[in-house]
């Protein structure tokens, strides 16, 4: 592992000076009437292209072309390089012109959405180990319901056993809802436990209103609360892997669509 890092390290200290010498480079060119836009530029559309073929990468994964973890590490080198070349190709945050801003506003959206997409693979892999829980998304939605009849059946067995309804009109009231369907994604995307705490409040809010018998039922509910908790981790971080690519892909394409204009004006223009 800290080979691996050392690795890494070298790759970024080497993309970091290739970055200053081009930048020392395109100053020189500048000042001796050079055109320092042109390199940029089409600097800036190779990298581009090299992002794109990522994708390309992942839907041939049966054909050996290395290491996922590779291509990942170059992708995000290759995407610190190219917003690193844009502003060094238009050395203003946000342009003035209408076609110039929806170049750069593509730009910013790819980059935010790799960043995003960047995290998340590296950190959401491990919160869904640490739920102790193994599920395939598609899956989910079945065994919500299965979670959701077990404890409706519970209910109705613990009103019939004790005689007291007290459990039941707070599962109509309280988790009824909670069972319908996935909750409290928003939290659990940011690292937050909401949905343990709710689960939490509602066993100790109706708990002290139950007898002794009446409460081994509400235990045995809290717990499929519990189990709910680790699908809807599951359902909201893998949601957000797979949904991720339906952004950061279209914006990927459309900027190149007008790069590739952008670069046909330029060299018609220049004629």
């Amino acid at each position: 592992m800290r080979s691996v890092r050392s690795e890494h390290l070298i790759y970024w200290v080497v993309l970091v000076a290739i970055f200053a010498v081009l930048t020392i480079d395109i100053r020189w060119s500048a000042d001796s009437l050079g055109e320092p836009l042109r390199l940029t530029g089409y600097l800036l559309y190779g990298v581009m292209f090299l992002l794109a073929f990522l994708n390309v990468r992942k839907r041939l994964s049966m054909i050996p072309l290395g290491r996922a973890s590779f291509w990942l590490l170059l992708h995000s080198l290759g995407g610190v390089f190219a917003i690193a070349l844009y502003w060094l190709h238009a050395p203003i945050l946000w342009p003035s012109g209408v076609y110039e801003q929806a170049i750069a506003a593509l730009v910013y959206g790819v980059t935010a959405t790799g960043m995003f997409g960047y995290v998340i693979q590296r950190v959401y892999p491990a919160r869904l180990t640490q739920t102790g829980l193994e599920v395939i998304y598609e899956r989910i939605p079945g065994e919500i319901a299965r979670i959701r009849s077990d404890a409706e059946a519970m209910v109705i067995d613990c009103t019939t056993t004790t005689g007291s309804d007290t459990l039941a009109r707070h599962y109509f009231e309280t988790f009824d809802w909670y069972f319908r369907r996935p909750r409290f994604a928003f939290s659990y995307l940011f690292g937050g436990q909401r949905g343990l705490q709710w689960v939490h409040q509602q066993w100790h809010t109706v708990g002290r209103y139950l007898s002794a018998q009446e409460s081994a039922f509400l235990d045995r509910l809290t717990e499929l609360g519990y189990e709910k908790t680790r699908l809807d981790v599951h359902y909201a971080l893998q949601s957000a892997m797979k949904s991720w690519l339906l952004v950061h892909v279209p914006l990927s394409a459309a900027l190149l669509v007008m790069a590739t204009w952008h670069l046909i004006l330029v060299h018609v223009y220049a004629l």
